[in-house]
């Protein structure tokens, strides 16, 4: 067996900016709730090699992993990996940008497999990935709908 989650929001704001605070490794820490740390390890043209360190969990562990991410921004899209995949098998993401009435829809895809020997199963994992990815997308939306805001209001000419 195996998991499968596939998540998306619209965004009321332009596929560039979307494309670009998404892309921004460095901000993930305050674009995404979950993640303390981000330390890029390598840049090769458009593959980055990265360590992600979460907050402390329930029970005060940190988890952290090092991913590989590479992006196609003609193709409007994004693969990633976790070259250290801890407790899964492999896990393997797609991101997916399209520009739509109204703004930027953003398509997550996961696939992944957990360890026999890890602590969940692909079914408990296949839940928590979608129940946080919600949590994740509205939060990202809410911060880049507000940035394309505040760039508006910022371009507009007092009379």
């Amino acid at each position: 067996m195996s998991g499968h989650t596939e998540n998306e929001i619209t965004i009321a704001a332009p596929l560039d900016l979307v494309w670009d605070m998404t892309n921004d490794l460095e901000n993930w820490p305050q674009l995404f709730s979950e993640y303390a740390a981000v330390e890029v390890i390598k840049r090769e043209g458009q593959k980055t090699t990265f360590r992600l360190t979460m907050h402390p969990d329930d029970n005060g562990k940190v988890w952290s992993w090092v991913s590989e991410r590479t992006t196609d921004r003609r193709g409007r899209n994004v693969r990633a990996r976790r070259v250290e995949p801890g407790p899964f098998q492999h896990m393997d993401i797609r991101w997916e940008y399209s520009e739509v009435p109204g703004g930027t829809r953003m398509h997550w895809r996961q696939d992944f497999a957990m360890r026999p020997d890890a602590p969940v199963d692909d079914a408990w994992m296949t839940d928590n990935i979608n129940r946080n990815s919600r949590v994740q997308l509205e939060l990202i939306r809410d911060k880049i709908e507000q940035r394309d805001r505040e760039r508006r209001s910022a371009s507009v000419p007092a009379n």
